[in-house]
Parts: C-alpha cells; sequence; structure tokens
C-alpha cells in the first residue's frame, strides 16, 4: 500500500468517525441514566438499554408523559404537504425558467438567487406583518396555524426547489419537447408526458431537500406557534431542553425520533438522489 492510500484511508476515517461518532453518542445517550449522562467520566456505552426516556415521550402512564407522538404528526402534517408544493410549484416555475422567454426573467431568476441568500431571520418580521395584514382582512388565525406555517416555508423552500429543478430542465434536450409539440401536444402536456418523467430523480431530489428543510425548521414554528399541542418536533425538543428540570436522555432520544425518518428517507430514496443530482435527463 503506497502512501497516497494510506493518507486517504486515515482521512476517510477520520470524516467517516467525524459523521457516525455524534450520531451514535446521541443514541446511546438516550438509553443513559441522568447520573451516566451527567457524571465527570464519560460513558461511551450505557450499562443498560434503559427505556425511560422514550415512555416520557409516548407512554400515556408516565408521570411526565409528552405526548411526543401529536408533535411528531404536526411535524408530519407541515412537512409532506410543504415539500409537495414545493414541487408542484417550482416544477412550473423552473420550466418557464429553462424553457419559456418572458420579460423580466433574468430580474425574477436574479430575485430567488438573491431572496435564497437572506437568511430566513431577516424574512421573518416582514413575513408575519404581511400575514397579519391578510388574516384581518380574511379572517383567520396567523398563530396556531398549521397551514399558514405551510406558506411561511414555502419562503424557504420554493427558492431551492426553482433554482435545482431550473437547472436539471436546461439539461433535458428541447428537441425532444419539440417533437411533442408537433405531435400536437399542449405545453401542459408536453410537461407531464415528457418532462417530467425525464425528471424524475430530480423531482425527488428537491422533495426530500425541501421536506428535510421544514422537517428540521426551527424559527418560524417558534414565531407562529404557542399551543403545546400544535408545536412541531424541534420546538418540542426546545421546550423539554428548557425544562426546569434536566432531563438530557429525553432531549437525546426525542432528537434520535427526530433523526431517523431523514436517514429513511435518504436510504430508500438513494438512487433518485444520485442521479437527480449528477446525471442530466438523458445520456448519450
Amino acid at each position: 500500500m503506497n502512501l497516497s492510500r494510506i493518507i486517504f484511508a486515515l482521512i476517510f476515517t477520520f470524516f467517516i468517525t467525524g459523521v457516525l461518532f455524534p450520531f451514535y453518542w446521541m443514541v446511546s445517550s438516550s438509553f443513559k441514566s441522568y447520573a451516566e449522562i451527567g457524571g465527570r467520566n464519560p460513558v461511551y456505552v450505557p450499562s443498560a438499554l434503559r427505556l425511560d426516556a422514550y415512555k416520557e415521550l409516548f407512554d400515556p402512564a408516565h408521570k411526565s408523559f409528552q405526548n411526543f407522538g401529536t408533535n411528531i404528526m404536526n411535524s408530519v402534517k407541515v412537512s409532506v404537504p410543504a415539500a409537495i408544493l414545493t414541487v408542484i410549484l417550482s416544477t412550473l416555475g423552473a420550466y418557464a425558467v429553462a424553457r419559456l422567454n418572458f420579460r423580466g426573467k433574468n430580474l425574477m431568476v436574479n430575485g430567488i438567487l438573491l431572496i435564497y441568500l437572506f437568511p430566513g431571520v431577516l424574512l421573518i418580521i416582514p413575513l408575519f406583518a404581511m400575514l397579519a395584514q391578510v388574516s384581518t382582512q380574511l379572517g383567520f388565525d396567523v398563530q396556531d396555524n398549521l397551514s399558514v406555517l405551510i406558506l411561511t416555508y414555502l419562503a424557504q423552500t420554493l427558492p431551492v426547489g426553482l433554482y435545482m429543478l431550473a437547472n436539471y430542465f436546461r439539461t433535458i434536450p428541447s428537441e425532444i419537447e419539440q417533437a411533442g409539440l408537433i405531435d400536437g401536444c399542449s405545453r401542459l402536456q408536453v410537461i407531464w408526458k415528457i418532462t417530467l418523467p425525464l425528471a424524475i430523480p430530480a423531482l425527488v431530489s428537491v422533495f426530500i431537500y425541501t421536506f428535510m428543510i421544514a422537517w428540521n425548521e426551527f424559527l418560524y414554528a417558534f414565531i407562529f406557534l404557542n399551543s403545546n399541542d400544535l408545536f412541531t418536533i424541534p420546538i418540542k425538543i426546545s421546550a423539554i431542553f428548557g425544562d426546569p428540570t434536566p432531563r438530557p436522555h429525553v432531549v437525546m432520544a426525542a432528537s434520535t425520533i427526530m433523526t431517523l425518518p431523514i436517514i429513511v428517507l435518504f436510504l430508500a430514496m438513494e438512487r433518485y438522489l444520485e442521479q437527480g443530482l449528477v446525471s442530466g435527463g438523458v445520456k448519450g
């Protein structure tokens, strides 16, 4: 084995350890006792697989029952619609950017990129004020409204979806779509029958990426949600962490549960993710 391979193996091992060890520490800490977590000497392997933290999250008979299943469902109710709406709206917008010529096209594209560069904390105040004005006119509540929260997430996910899909649509030869138009298809039929089947890897990539953004989002949910029954997972974890009685093993258990759906989704859709990120619409 030459020196370059040894160096590569060392660097690879270092990065793998840096990624996997924090995840292992989180999972193992969810089974530890408070003494093992808070002790002066680190405990790398829990003495027993205690389920106390998970019982507190899910067992109604527990004295500190957290009703964590409701928080999981709240995150699902927000993240899945936000990801689906992002895919639908960004597909139409990205196709227009990639294929159609219209006045103000470059300005719109640059505006999308500009919005994406702004951190969410700068948009939260004007977004909240705008929604408050609209809610006054239409008669709905901005606070504790999961539908409103979904709309706020679109401000973060749509620029990502538009940017990713526009670049992917440009890799699909326009001659294929022109042939469909010549055969009598409308523009929407071309998108549905020709472009979307070729863009499935990109659509899956956008769905997973935007789902992950909505699933992990904290700031907007923290501002728009006040009721414990409507808290998403990140807000609930923050509430448990801020409890006067410290329970780090419960925080670790909740964090483990929050991480697992993302890992499963990535592993299940790995093939589509790879194609969506590195491949074009057709090969040859």
